[in-house]
């Protein structure tokens, strides 16, 4: 016999209870989503690959080296999985003009891949929810960016940690870079190999660097917050005064630059030490070059992803326990006749909207109840001939208290309605 065929490392298989807690997760997000008045726009996995050049710059780690992309056999073009979801959200909304009539509040939701080394909290193919509000200029939508995320987390049980900065304007990030050039350059023997390949093409990443060797050069670099203007400066302090008021605690971090090229103003994480390495759930800010850069008119826009893998974990850690959907009976029946009358039971069940398991395979009474209480649902429904013959059905708790009853099928559809409201 063959070996067995694995997953491909670092794409990982959700198992039902896993699964489960997603489903219970995602609930939590849409009903959020809803009350903050945003829609969902769904893309495709696979988009040109001149997209995510264009977007993310061809100078970013994401470009050069994490991208899944291949040649279409068929027609040659070059394509990529997607790698991250508002470059595609951009897209579509350019193509389908969808700003037309003023600015849009967009989500989605769904796998995003990138070649990376797997480790916990970092895969291959994971999964983020994004927030796009395109259309929307003012700082107050940045601030209620964050609040929302905010509002999440409170739901959720966790408590990650705001850090915030602001890029400034094209302008400002001109003179910063060739400031940060000239510091580099003074010092291009303590560079490392990724900071010299980008010394000249994308200073600002160098900043992002993660060697420890680095340190003490980035921390001397000239600062972009001394090269900012008045109204860069102003959006920042209205964005700042808004999160004060909504009692919403964060920390400055003025190397916070983000790994991607298109964002501008005002940038923001929310961090956790309980992840160990992978400490951001969540990133985003105001990228109001990107509409135009990819071919539309001229609109400003803001947002943020978060991670859908680690923010489970971070709720495992010790936020609160996601309640998860179960079954509302379990048919249990014995017997020729009682096997028949279970099948209409069952169908009148699920006709009724309950969640209702019947029971295949045969066994004995003792064997179904045990399968009965596995499956998680709140009651068995028990068939005999008996019941089949008076066209009733037994109820029997499965979780919790309560007396095991007799009842006609009309009363348990009621009964079982009210025991699960």
């Amino acid at each position: 016999m063959s070996n067995p065929i694995q997953s491909v490392r670092g794409m990982n298989d959700c198992l039902p209870d896993a699964a489960d807690t997603w489903q219970a997760f995602e609930a939590i997000v849409r009903d959020w989503l809803r009350r903050y008045g945003y829609r969902e726009i769904r893309t495709p996995i696979l988009e040109h690959t001149g997209l995510f050049k264009r977007a993310i710059g061809e100078v970013t780690d994401i470009v050069e080296k994490e991208m899944y992309t291949f040649v279409d056999e068929l027609n040659g073009e070059s394509l990529t999985l997607r790698p991250e979801g508002t470059a595609s959200s951009v897209r579509a909304v350019i193509q389908h003009n969808l700003l037309y009539d003023g600015g849009k509040r967009l989500w989605y939701t769904g796998p995003m891949f990138r070649h990376e080394r797997p480790q916990k909290g970092r895969y291959r193919q994971f999964h983020q929810v994004g927030v796009e509000a395109l259309g929307f200029a003012g700082p107050d939508t940045d601030a209620e960016l964050i609040v929302m995320c905010a509002d999440l987390w409170r739901e959720l049980g966790i408590a990650p940690t705001l850090q915030l900065n602001t890029l400034g304007d094209h302008a400002a990030r001109q003179r910063h870079r060739a400031r940060l050039i000239a510091h580099y350059e003074a010092h291009r023997d303590v560079l490392d190999a990724d900071a010299q390949r980008r010394l000249h093409s994308n200073p600002l990443r160098i900043l992002d660097s993660k060697n420890p060797a680095m340190q003490a050069i980035n921390d001397a670099a000239p600062k972009l917050m001394d090269e900012l203007e008045d109204e860069a400066l102003a959006h920042f302090d209205a964005v700042q005064q808004r999160l004060h008021a909504s009692g919403i605690a964060y920390e400055i971090n003025p190397r916070l630059v983000r790994g991607l090229d298109y964002y501008n103003r005002t940038v923001f994480e929310w961090v956790t030490d309980q992840l160990g390495a992978q400490g951001t759930v969540c990133a985003g800010g105001r990228y109001d070059g990107l509409i135009a850069q990819l071919g539309g008119k001229p609109a400003p826009a803001a947002g943020f992803a978060m991670g859908i893998e680690r923010l489970l974990a971070l709720v495992d850690a010790g936020g609160r326990a996601l309640e998860t959907a179960a079954p509302d009976a379990y048919v249990v029946h014995a017997g020729a006749a009682a096997e028949a009358y279970a099948w209409q039971v069952a169908a009148v069940l699920r006709g009724a909207g309950l969640a209702a398991i019947l029971h295949c395979g045969g066994g004995s009474f003792k064997a179904q109840m045990k399968k009965a209480d596995a499956s998680r649902a709140r009651y068995a429904v028990i068939i005999g001939d008996d019941e089949a013959a008076a066209q009733q059905v037994t109820l029997k708790p499965l979780r919790g208290t309560g007396e095991q009853t007799r009842v006609e099928l009309a009363l348990a559809i009621d009964y079982l309605n009210n025991a699960t409201t």
